[in-house]
């Protein structure tokens, strides 16, 4: 009689259908990552070196807002008076193309909201300054 012979089970794993799953999602990952991250480019200063700015070309531009979320501009007729943010942005704008290399800083209230700041940054990336600076106070001047 005919003995039929026995094969062993093949016990390796086929892992071609994973690298092709795996590839497909990082192309996926890849292609939608440019289009997931939007928001307002920042130039943050550095607390450990003394000298934020340099300003031996031209004093910064600082934008300011207050406690109460009123905007104010260290250039212009009147530094001291209250604007919204699209003065803010047209009068940094035509600082701007006076000279192009002027830093801007933006100098908010640890009271205001967080919103407040965003906005006043948006209206100057569409005013065309390139970076924005964020002030802050350093721990020796409390």
């Amino acid at each position: 009689m005919y003995q039929l012979k026995r094969r062993r089970p093949v016990a390796e794993i086929n892992v071609v259908p994973y690298i092709d799953v795996m590839l497909v999602l990082l192309i996926i990952f890849m292609a939608t990552a440019p289009l997931i991250t939007h928001g307002v480019k920042v130039d943050l200063p550095q607390m450990e070196e003394s000298d934020l700015v340099d300003t031996k070309d031209a004093p910064p531009i600082i934008a300011s807002i207050d406690a109460e979320g009123r905007y104010y501009v260290s250039v212009g007729t009147d530094p001291e008076a209250p604007m919204d943010a699209v003065e803010v942005a047209a009068v940094i704008k035509l600082k701007l193309q006076q000279n192009p290399d002027t830093p801007v800083m933006i100098k908010g209230s640890g009271h205001v909201s967080y919103q407040e700041v965003l906005l006043l940054m948006d209206f100057l990336k569409n005013a065309g300054v390139p970076s924005v600076g964020l002030m802050t106070k350093s721990f020796e001047d409390s």
